[in-house]
C-alpha cells in the first residue's frame, strides 16, 4: 500500500463527519455519509479555494465562499457559479483505518 494515504482510523470518522489528508500536494476530503466513503478534492473548480468548512447536506456539500455544490459521491458541480466537476477518489479500508490516493496518474 505505498501510494495509499492515511486518513485517520474508522473510529475517527464517523456518520455525518469528514477529515482532509494530502497525497502530495493534493487535499482529498474523505466524507462518511450515512457509514459510505467517498472522498473528493478539496477544492472548489470555480476559485480553487477549499470545499471544506461548508455545509454538508445529504450527498452535496456547499462551498463556503460563493455557495457553489459539488455532490460528494461523484464530484459534480451542482449548482453555479462552479460549472467544472471536483476530482473523486478511491478509498479503502485496511485493519481498522481509512486510505486513499490520488490515482489520477495511474
Amino acid at each position: 500500500m505505498a501510494d495509499w494515504v492515511r486518513v485517520c482510523s474508522t473510529a475517527e470518522l464517523l456518520p455525518g463527519e469528514y477529515r482532509v489528508a494530502y497525497d502530495g500536494d493534493t487535499p482529498i476530503a474523505v466524507f462518511n455519509i450515512d457509514g459510505e466513503l467517498y472522498a473528493i478534492e478539496d477544492v472548489c473548480t470555480h476559485d480553487g479555494g477549499e470545499l471544506t468548512g461548508g455545509i454538508i447536506e445529504g450527498r452535496q456539500i456547499e462551498c463556503p465562499r460563493h455557495g457553489a455544490r459539488f455532490d460528494i459521491v461523484t464530484g459534480e458541480a451542482l449548482t453555479p457559479p462552479a460549472y467544472e466537476p471536483t476530482s473523486t477518489f478511491p478509498v479503502r479500508v485496511e485493519d481498522g483505518a481509512v486510505y486513499t490516493r490520488d490515482d489520477r496518474g495511474d
